[in-house]
């Protein structure tokens, strides 16, 4: 397929695409529309960024073309369930572009925003509804919403709604689904949990797959910091000043990391903003508009964000933390080199990261350029000589201790003092000082009891002549 003509869709779909732009289909999209105009079950191999919204948007909507029945109230005829509010919204924004000429109905359902103006939108039904699992649960419970209408079923991110813990959600929504319905499940990679689900779920599934999860986009130059985890903010800013940024879209780990990245780089000058699952839904709205405008160049985001933000014009990805699964990575740094553009990636990596860089170097079959920006070590610091004169029990003058003339470095108990061994033992009355207990052997050895018996000779002479001054 060379053309989206070659598909034969209806008129008005037509028209929509020659408005959106597209001429030539993606490799997905040639090899799943044609199955899905079918009415067959497929299961659709591939990363984010490939356009798999198109392949199975555009032949749902044909289908709803050449079917103009009304949807009964309280239900809807294609259901599409996501893991996130903005991937959600994006796919959403999607069906309205492409059939915006059939004159279609469509509703969100998704957390974070109050359900009465989406039971309201239910109400006298929908044609195309897409929804994340919990809140479209909350509306099955509330009698706000049957399912018995449902002719397409898509499941799009699979595999991350497992991820995040959706999966006996889904069970429950599937178990309402009429037994009669055509399902399409898109996922960038097959973990068993997902392929058991597939087999219960769909019924002779087509299989397609493009872009394997282990291949990074071939316009993105990646390279890797070594830094010390304290030097990251520093380092942070200092990319983002000294690279010329369009966007940026910065990985944290955690929700409080990412608000701290905010402040440090508040701190540097840097204007930046977050989103994560703490923020509220107008929250994530306002601050996603604000990055698509470019009123915010850099944006902070946990994973929540990896599938789920279609920004066009992101220059730079920087993963501040390294995630713990390898095949994250791959989602990540796809925000970026998106539409034939070139983008970068950076990665800061700390001591206790490098086995998840290993990860992923094996994953993706390819060693990544790195470059070491960790701090120099500190100088081993040396306590000051004592400007006084070498006494029996003190080390000399010159700071050096006894045992080291022995040929041994003095031990130390990390509370700047030496080792107890290491002390010379304190003289009894009348006898000359003690060398320290592992003072070396041999001609050191003998040569320090040399000086310590003339110093005790000495002593005694003084001391005798203070007596017969007294006396």
């Amino acid at each position: 397929m060379n053309s989206f003509h070659d598909f034969d869709l209806a008129a008005p779909i037509a028209r929509a695409l020659a408005e959106e732009k597209y001429v030539t289909p993606t490799p997905i999209q040639t090899q799943a529309i044609p199955v899905a105009l079918a009415r067959r079950d497929l299961i659709g191999i591939a990363q984010t960024g490939t356009g798999k919204t198109a392949a199975f948007a555009l032949p749902i909507l044909q289908h709803l073309h050449t079917d103009r029945r009304r949807p009964d109230r309280k239900t809807c005829r294609v259901l599409v369930l996501s893991p996130t509010r903005e991937l959600s919204s994006q796919i959403l924004d999607s069906f309205r572009a492409y059939g915006r000429h059939l004159g279609i109905r469509t509703a969100l359902a998704i957390g974070g925003v109050s359900m009465g103006a989406q039971v309201r939108a239910l109400l006298n039904g929908v044609d195309v509804l897409v929804a994340t699992p919990g809140r479209l649960l909350d509306l099955m419970r509330g009698n706000a919403l049957r399912l018995d209408g449902v002719a397409h079923l898509v499941l799009d991110e699979a595999d991350r709604m497992l991820d995040m813990g959706f999966i006996d959600d889904i069970r429950k929504i599937v178990a309402k689904l009429p037994a009669e319905r055509q399902t399409l499940l898109f996922s960038a990679t097959m973990p068993p949990a997902i392929a058991a689900l597939a087999s219960q779920m769909l019924r002779d599934p087509a299989r397609v797959a493009v872009t394997p999860v282990a291949a990074t986009a071939d316009r993105v130059e990646q390279r890797v910091m070594r830094v010390d985890r304290a030097g990251k903010a520093a380092a942070l800013a200092k990319v983002l000043k000294g690279e010329p940024v369009e966007r940026a879209l910065v990985f944290t780990r955690t929700k409080r990391g990412a608000d701290k990245v905010v402040r440090g780089l508040a701190g540097a000058g840097i204007a930046a903003s977050a989103i994560h699952g703490n923020k509220s839904q107008n929250q994530r709205e306002r601050v996603l508009a604000a990055f698509r405008g470019g009123d915010v160049r850099v944006l902070v985001a946990t994973d929540i964000a990896a599938r789920g933000i279609d920004v066009d014009g992101i220059s730079h990805v920087v993963n501040f933390d390294l995630p713990h699964v390898p095949e994250t990575y791959v989602h990540r740094i796809g925000r970026t080199a998106r539409a034939g553009a070139a983008g970068i990636a950076i990665s800061f990596c700390d001591a206790e990261e490098m086995p998840l860089l290993r990860d992923i170097e094996k994953l993706i079959r390819r060693a990544l350029p790195v470059t070491d920006h960790r701090a120099a070590p500190a100088a081993a610091h040396r306590p000051a000589a004592h400007h006084r004169p070498a006494t029996a029990g003190h080390a000399p003058a010159n700071g050096q201790h006894p045992a080291a003339k022995a040929g041994r470095r003095p031990h130390n108990n990390g509370a700047g003092k030496p080792h107890r061994r290491d002390v010379e033992a304190r003289p009894r009355h009348g006898q000359p000082p003690q060398p320290p207990r592992n003072a070396g052997a041999g001609i050191a050895g003998v040569a320090f009891l040399q000086r310590a018996s003339h110093a005790a000779r000495g002593n005694d002479r003084r001391g005798a002549g203070r007596d017969g001054a007294k006396g």
